[in-house]
Parts: structure tokens; sequence; C-alpha cells
């Protein structure tokens, strides 16, 4: 049977002096002065005598003699420092390390952003991101919201943008602004010369040139008309905004789009807003992670900049 008391079981981070002590040990070990010791550590005198008592009292032994003439280390002392200075190198190995992870972390961001706010929000954002921080390197997949979420599920993106009803699950989020869905044609289309709001009912009934299934903007227009019979089968499916103004400027069909994405066509009159009247258009941007903490490192710094300098509140999905 272990006659081994309390004490010997006890953490191994009560049985053994700090790193401040240890090091403190060698400073006076250096400078054979308690008092140079503790100005080279930038602590005041009384601070190190009482770091001293109370690493000899942990111990049991005495470490370090006090006379008139400066301070010296016992023989047992000589043999602690000894054992103090290996755990110190290894300490410095371990931060060393460690710097060195942050320092590639913060060498890259991976970005994964929806089509709307990959086009037309996040080149200002990184060019923003880019004064900040030079060094590092932004790696960019945009596609829509579902494919944002299966980037940052999979770790292969430290931060995500999506549209839509909320932030996928698994993920956390924050808001980061709105965005108003805009019902457009060309103007030969009849739409073009009405002179009353579109119906929501009617709008449904029509197929529309659409993005696919899966994006934010799918996704907030199928909610939005679920009670006005939802959306009918659509004219064609397309993978990217670009496209979608491009077929309706062709004169293929009526569309929904971000106005974030209208601007040029609205002002040059190749594409004609047709007002809406009892449904809302309007969706969040939001910020997507991982669940966790905030994210850190230059990540950190882009989702502040979205928010004009002031961190987000994150929400849980």
């Amino acid at each position: 049977m272990s006659t081994d008391g309390p004490e010997d079981i006890s953490p191994l981070a009560h049985r053994v002096p700090d790193l401040g002590a240890m090091e403190l040990l060698l400073a006076v070990a250096r400078h054979g002065s308690l008092g140079r010791a503790a100005r080279d550590l930038g602590i005041t005198q009384p601070a190190a005598s009482s770091r001293v008592r109370s690493m000899e009292r942990l111990l049991g032994v005495a470490l370090v003699d006090r006379s008139p003439r400066g301070s010296t280390l016992t023989a047992e002392g000589v043999l602690v420092t000894d054992w103090a200075r290996r755990v110190v190198e290894a300490a410095e190995a371990f931060d060393a390390g460690a710097q060195a992870l942050r320092g590639r972390r913060d060498s890259r961001l991976r970005v994964a952003a929806s089509m709307t706010i990959a086009e037309y929000l996040l080149p200002g954002w990184l060019i923003a991101l880019r004064a900040e921080r030079p060094g590092t390197a932004v790696s960019l997949t945009a596609g829509n919201s579902a494919v944002v979420a299966e980037r940052l599920l999979a770790d292969e993106a430290d931060l995500g943008f999506v549209e839509g009803l909320g932030a996928p699950a698994g993920l956390d989020s924050a808001v980061i602004g709105h965005d108003r869905l805009v019902v457009v044609t060309a103007p030969s289309h009849p739409w073009a010369r009405r002179r009353r709001p579109l119906p929501p009912a009617e709008l449904a009934a029509t197929p529309l040139i659409l993005r696919e299934r899966g994006s934010g903007t799918r996704q907030v227009l199928d909610a939005a008309l679920a009670a006005h019979g939802g959306l009918a089968e659509p004219l064609i499916e397309l993978s990217s905004t670009t496209a979608v103004k491009a077929s309706v400027v062709s004169g293929a069909g009526p569309s929904v789009l971000s106005e974030l994405a209208l601007g040029e066509e609205l002002a040059a009159r190749r594409l004609v807003e047709i007002p809406v009247e009892g449904v809302r258009l309007r969706r969040d941007l939001r910020a997507v992670w991982r669940q966790g903490p905030l994210p850190a490192g230059p990540a950190r710094d882009l989702l502040t900049l979205t928010h004009r300098g002031s961190a987000p509140d994150p929400v849980r999905a």
C-alpha cells in the first residue's frame, strides 16, 4: 500500500515553480545580486525576495544566501538553477514555435463569399485590409450560400459571407448589412409599361430567370412568395448574377436580383425596376464562421472592417 501523501499526487503545476520564479533564479545566478536580478526582470526587490521565499517553501530547500555583499546560490540552488535553465530553454522553444504558428496563420486569409458580396462588396473590404495587413495573402472562393457553408465546415475557409434568411447550420454569424431584392425586366417587357405595382401573386406565377437553388437570392425569394402560391417553375436557372443580368437585358424574361448588382444597368436603362406591392424583398448580409469564438488574426480584421471599426456580436445559427 502506498504511503504517498496528498502532496505527492497533486498536479505538477502545484509542485513545480512557475516560469517567472525560474527566470528570477537564473537572473540571480547571472548577476550575483537579488536587486540587479529584480531590475533586469522589471520587478521590485521586495517582490523578488517574496518570489524566492515562495520558491524555497515550495521546494523545501534554501536556494539563495543573502548578504550585504550580494546574493549567491546555495549548493541546492545551483542544482535547481541548472534544472530551471533547461525548463526555461524549453519554454523559449515552445514560445518560438507558437509565434511561428501565429505568423503562418496571420500570413494567409481564406475567404468564401456568395456571389453578390464577392462581386460588389468584398473588393473594397480587401483593399482596406491590404492597407492594414500588406503581408497577408488572401484567397477567395465565390459561390452560393450553400457552397460558402460547405467550405467553412470543411475548414477550407476562415471566414465567409452569405446573403439570406439566416446563418447556415453549424455556423455562427453576425449581420454586417442589408440588401434589397429588385424585380427587373428589359425595357421592352410588358411589365415595363405597368402603371401600378406588380402584385405578389402575379410575380409568383410568372416564370423568372433565377439563380440556382442554394443561393441566398433564391432562398429569400422562395420564402417571400411562399404565401402567394410559391415560385413558378423557373424560365432559366443560372449560377451567376452576371449571367442572369445578361439574360434579362437580352429580353429573355424578368428576374429578381440584388440592388447592389443593378446600379449600372438601371442607370443606363438597360434594365427597368418593376415596383412590387405586398411582399418584403429584403435580406440580411452576414459574416459567418465555424461555431466558437470570433475569428482571430486577419479574419478578425476583415470582419471589423465590414462593421466600420466595431467588432460584431456573434449570433448562433
